[in-house]
């Protein structure tokens, strides 16, 4: 490992690369700490102690939502409209053409994603101001007055598009995905500080909690990183063909489907989502009709309710994982690349049949990759519910977010170094 980190060093734009992103993030996390002006923070940060969905909210959102940071909303609504203009895609005829025109059409339809990030970050900052001040009523001063609200909406909004901003920069250093490595960034920086209250808080009768915790979290590790690399290989044979009085092809090779091929997309989406409707609900807590004033406490307060939030975020985790797969892995194109190439599965017919098997054979191991992905994230909540403990509640989520980034992150940087390397031979 020490040679490989060698190598890395070694070449200088792979080293720029690595230490520009390390100095966006050291930026990010500065203006983690940044609260917006006349806030309380240690009574938002003493209500967030009890509260699974804000915690969660916090653990997406790089530990911004507990310093009532400007960039508080953390990724969320960009990454809320790119599940929107990606169901867009799927349905709208000209947004599928556009997608299909290559990187123009890509560019454009990004372009589309952020200009739809500034109104949904300014509705969410709007929401997420009003649900954490009437959770907890102390947090904003007594004289807080809707210019003061629009002040702040403002802020959290400029600072939701630094961050997409930086996210961008990251990207475009090809050391991983900008978006994903802001959370990892997040919450691998929140650790220092999970590992020292468990220090301060350590009693002789905690042991065994915390070694089970600790147990759970190498298993979990070794689960994430099974289930990342885990593949399913389809054979493939081409046949022979005749060119002159030469011989092509006749070789045998295999098509890698993996298990997991959403990573932790899946994760982010349903994050994102899963806040929405006790957001929504809190424009319409003060409406003058008592039925809709009503129905809004019942949305807040269900989603406040573990058992719900639980299968809720399990079943969102699990269709987004068929949902996204279903985005990058495309079965007619790769039956009719085959075909066209003169690759056939064996005992499979090529054309229509070669497609429908792909389709049933991702299907079958989706639901092995999306089962795992929904446990992993309400894990903390059946651990809540076996033991009683709130300690390291969203341990399961973290470990699988960190885990999935650094190794495709480690990808990334991996096949830089190869290129690098067939350049100087």
């Amino acid at each position: 490992m020490w040679e490989t980190f060698q190598k890395i060093w070694k070449i200088k734009d792979v080293r720029n690369n690595i230490l520009a992103v390390l100095g966006l993030l050291v930026v990010f996390r500065l203006v983690a700490h940044i609260p917006v002006p006349g806030v309380d923070v240690r009574s938002l940060r003493d209500f967030l102690a009890g509260q699974q969905m804000f915690q969660l909210l916090d653990v997406f959102a790089g530990g911004t939502v507990k310093n009532f940071s400007l960039v508080m909303l953390g990724v969320a609504p960009y990454i809320t409209s790119s599940i929107i203009f990606q169901l867009l895609t799927m349905i709208v005829p000209k947004l599928e053409e556009m997608s299909k025109e290559g990187e123009g059409g890509r560019q454009k339809i990004n372009m589309y994603t952020r200009w739809l990030t500034v109104p949904l970050a300014f509705l969410q900052s709007y929401a997420m101001i009003k649900l954490l001040s009437n959770s907890a009523r102390s947090i904003l001063p007594a004289d807080f007055s809707g210019f003061d609200m629009m002040i702040m909406m403002c802020g959290i909004t400029a600072g939701t598009m630094f961050l997409v901003w930086l996210g961008e920069l990251i990207s475009e250093r090809k050391v991983g995905n900008g978006i994903s490595l802001l959370i990892f960034a997040g919450i691998v920086s929140s650790l220092p500080t999970a590992l020292g209250s468990v220090v301060v808080n350590y009693n002789s009768g905690s042991l065994y909690t915390l070694l089970m915790f600790a147990g759970l979290a190498v298993l979990t590790v070794v689960g994430v990183v099974f289930i990342n690399e885990g593949q399913r290989q389809i054979p493939v044979n081409y046949a022979k063909q005749m060119h002159g009085n030469k011989v092509y092809g006749g070789s045998s090779t295999h098509l890698p489907l993996r298990v997991n091929m959403a990573g932790v997309i899946p994760i982010i989406f349903a994050i994102s989502l899963v806040m929405i409707p006790p957001m929504i609900a809190q424009f319409f807590v003060n409406a003058k009709a008592e039925w809709l004033q009503s129905f809004a406490y019942f949305i807040i307060g269900l989603f406040q309710n573990q058992a719900f939030y639980g299968i809720v975020y399990f079943l969102m985790v699990f269709g987004f994982t068929y949902f996204y797969t279903s985005v990058v892995f495309h079965p007619q194109k790769i039956a009719e690349n085959l075909q066209k190439q003169g690759g056939f599965v064996p005992g499979i017919r090529p054309g229509k049949e070669t497609e429908m098997y792909l389709q049933k054979t991702v299907n079958r191991i989706n639901l092995v990759g999306a089962s795992f992905l929904g446990l992993i994230a309400v894990l903390p909540l059946l651990l809540q519910a076996i033991i009683g403990s709130r300690n390291l509640t969203i341990g399961g989520t973290s470990l699988l977010i960190v885990v999935a980034v650094a190794i495709e992150t480690y990808k990334q940087i991996d096949s830089q170094v190869t290129m690098h390397q067939y350049d100087h031979l």
